[in-house]
């Protein structure tokens, strides 16, 4: 029987590869990187979750795929929540060079707390996960990482806010740490392995159904 295919609505390749690697479900994944001329889902919900379902229903309705989405980003306390939904963009646009992108993104945080003290540097990553058809939203989780932002960039791994974002418990940043050890404590770990089991249930009970003669 030929394996279901779910697309994961994102052009971040290391966003795309935490996540087929965690949830490890026999399914063909597919990314955006596989369509071309896809109109791109516009993410102006007011919270995580709103963004994660609508790209999800939306590129679901695309393509006829159960499509996966995240929305995820870095909430400050100092900055009343900022950068939040405006993660990605948070010092301008979004462009392919995701590396100069970052870069910017981190060194607008840095200066916005270069007065601010250690314990008042309390931060989080959020990560919502949507999974829909194209007729309806499936599943919906949210997981988190507490934290605090550094003074200055340490480590090599990673991607995004990971070199300035420190754990407290491992005494490392979250750039600092292997992609296994990432996935062990990460914001978008803890949602996917909310969703592993209810990802599998669905595909368990699709392929019951789709065995059932009508």
């Amino acid at each position: 029987m030929t394996k279901r295919e779910i697309l994961v609505a994102t052009t971040n390749p290391g966003k795309a590869a935490e996540l087929q690697a965690m949830l490890d479900a026999d399914v063909n994944w597919l990314s955006l990187a596989d369509f071309s001329n896809i109109t791109e889902v516009e993410e102006d919900g007011a919270t995580f979750i709103e963004n994660a379902c609508k790209k999800a229903i939306g590129y679901a309705k695309a393509t006829g795929l159960w499509t996966i989405a995240d929305d995820s980003g870095l909430v400050i306390d100092a900055l009343q929540g900022g950068p939040g939904i405006e993660s990605a963009r948070f010092s301008g646009e979004k462009n392919a060079d995701r590396q100069l992108i970052d870069h910017k993104n981190i060194a607008k945080v840095l200066k916005l707390l270069k007065s601010v003290p250690t314990e008042k540097r309390t931060a989080r990553f959020v990560c919502s996960l949507c999974l829909a058809n194209p007729e309806e939203i499936l599943i919906e989780t949210q997981g988190a990482l507490e934290g605090l932002i550094t003074e200055k960039e340490i480590g090599e791994n990673g991607f995004g806010y990971d070199p300035i974002f420190f754990v407290p418990h491992l005494d490392k940043t979250v750039a600092q740490l292997t992609p296994e050890e990432k996935n062990e404590i990460s914001h978008r770990g803890n949602a996917i392995r909310k969703l592993k089991p209810l990802l599998e249930n669905l595909l368990e009970n699709s392929e019951i159904r789709r065995r059932t003669p009508g």
